[in-house]
């Protein structure tokens, strides 16, 4: 194994007996650092340091990335104008946020005798949000629903 020593330094490749022993020597714990490298690399290091700051820097990891949630709006096909911009509005504010939005439009009975001629009201709902949002999954029929995805400009 490839054995680098408690300051940093490289110790070269030896035997696991003979990195054990120099990790007595130093008081320290033997860690394998990279176990899938081609000798494995070990370091000489106080264990419960290195899982702190392990800890450390995973949590400072998580606190920079931004989890972004898709939020769901549901209308059906015969929407009327006013109702469509109640939702619009709505949707803006997710897209505000930095969500993305999911438009879905159910369909029930005789509803769905006419599912392409509905289109156009998914269409003018992206209309409506074309100045902030672009349409990152274009109108798609699954089943009963018809579905659009929007995500904020950049």
């Amino acid at each position: 194994m490839r054995l680098i020593g408690e300051d940093g330094e490289q110790l070269g490749v030896m035997p696991t007996s003979e990195a054990l022993r120099r990790a007595d020597e130093a008081g320290l714990d033997l860690v394998k650092i990279a176990p899938g490298a081609k000798p494995p690399v070990c370091k000489i290091v106080d264990y419960g340091k290195y899982k702190y700051e392990q800890t450390r820097k995973d949590k400072e990891a998580r606190k920079k990335q931004k989890i972004i949630e898709v939020k769901e709006i549901r209308f059906s096909p015969n929407i009327d104008t006013n109702d469509l911009k109640t939702k619009s509005n709505a949707a803006r504010k997710f897209l505000m946020k930095g969500d993305r939005v999911k438009v879905t439009m159910r369909f029930r009975g005789r509803e769905m005798a006419h599912m392409n001629s509905s289109k156009h009201v998914l269409d003018e709902f992206a209309e409506n949000l074309s100045d902030i949002a672009v349409v990152e999954k274009p109108a798609k029929v699954e089943g009963r629903t018809m579905t659009l995805q929007l995500a904020q400009k950049k």
